[in-house]
């Protein structure tokens, strides 16, 4: 069993940045690989950025956000981060963190995920 937490979520001016971290208990945390998600109002959840398992710790990112936002993971301590720079109105959306073991496709769809976190709210204002 894993249980994710996000942080770091919070209001910003557009042009901003702000950085999310996802804190995973439980074992082999770098046998998952990892999913950053995010869902506005009336919205359907939508993939932000992946990251894979293994040691090349390839890395995934929606159209929208790439060149913009960043993942990265530290094994050693458990986490998961998005890195969000030069944030837009359109970013607004409760970010949700997203784990599955050994996941080597289907990065982008949220039911490839089993683990999730509670999500962390982001508000950009223009």
């Amino acid at each position: 069993q894993v249980q994710l937490v996000e942080s770091g979520g919070g209001l910003v001016q557009a042009g901003g940045s702000l950085r999310l971290s996802c804190a995973a208990s439980g074992r082999a945390f770098s046998n998952y690989a990892m999913g950053w998600f995010r869902q506005a109002p009336g919205k359907e959840r939508e993939f932000v950025a992946a990251i894979s398992w293994t040691s090349v710790s390839s890395t995934y990112y929606a159209d929208s956000v790439k060149g913009r936002f960043y993942i990265s993971r530290d094994n050693a301590k458990n986490t998961v981060y998005l890195q969000m720079n030069s944030l837009e109105p359109e970013d607004t959306a409760v970010y949700y963190c997203a784990g599955a073991r050994g996941l080597a496709s289907n990065w982008y769809e949220p039911m490839a995920y089993r683990y999730w976190g509670q999500g962390t709210q982001v508000t950009v204002s223009s």
